[in-house]
């Protein structure tokens, strides 16, 4: 496993201006993911996770701060340069599962493959062997609205391991499922994510599947918080 961790945040700071008024989201706000980790982002409704995860994917531009991904620097990219790293070493799950109704399951995971530059039949071989590895191998023909909401998320979480990104950003990926699926999928999504070597942040609301991670950070004032400082903010919430 390599030393240089996969994400690494830096000092990130970012304000909203709404007319007047300043809301500051993050301060001076550090984090590092290693190859293989899979850390569960959690806080209060509104506290930014959202946002951390559009910057941490390099789809909003800090104030201050780096964002290093894989060991390149995206401040230091080109618009050219986010967008390649963003194709070739991100994969993104959002609770919406925002498929393409008109392609079949296959198809919604062999198109991202292409569009990088992949040939269609390795292209094939892989998303069949992803959508197989969630119990979708006898789906692999069936469009979006002839899959149940579990199955459809296990699509767009094939799809976002597509290209063996090497950092998952993961936002409420089971939120829109029941608890029973959304335990499911859960698991599912860490045992692939696993088994992919990738490192993952995932952001979500529910503490039982946050304590199955890697490690839980707090977001909480602008402020990432693990550890005996999670725990003791955590109980005054």
């Amino acid at each position: 496993m390599s030393s240089e961790p996969v994400l690494f945040l830096d000092e990130v700071t970012r304000t909203y201006h709404q007319g007047e008024t300043e809301l500051h989201v993050f301060d001076e706000l550090s984090l590092s993911l290693m190859s293989g980790e899979i850390v569960a982002l959690v806080g209060p409704s509104g506290a930014g996770k959202s946002s951390l995860l559009h910057i941490a994917g390099l789809l909003e531009a800090p104030d201050s701060g780096r964002i290093v991904i894989a060991g390149q620097d995206g401040g230091a990219l080109s618009d050219a340069g986010r967008t390649a790293v963003r194709r070739q070493d991100v994969g993104f799950v959002y609770q919406a599962h925002n498929l393409l109704a008109e392609f079949t399951a296959l198809e919604n995971v062999v198109l991202p493959q292409m569009i990088a530059g992949a040939a269609k039949k390795n292209a094939e071989e892989k998303a069949a062997r992803l959508l197989s590895s969630f119990g979708l191998g006898e789906r692999l023909s069936h469009r979006p609205s002839e899959l149940s909401g579990g199955e459809q998320q296990r699509v767009a979480i094939a799809r976002s391991l597509a290209n063996t990104p090497k950092l998952l950003l993961a936002d409420e990926p089971t939120g829109n499922l029941d608890p029973k699926t959304s335990r499911k999928v859960f698991r599912e999504l860490v045992q692939v994510t696993r088994a992919e070597g990738a490192a993952a942040l995932i952001a979500t609301h529910n503490l039982d599947l946050a304590t199955q991670m890697d490690r839980v950070v707090l977001l909480h004032d602008g402020k990432l918080l693990e550890g005996a400082a999670l725990a003791e903010q955590y109980s005054s919430l």
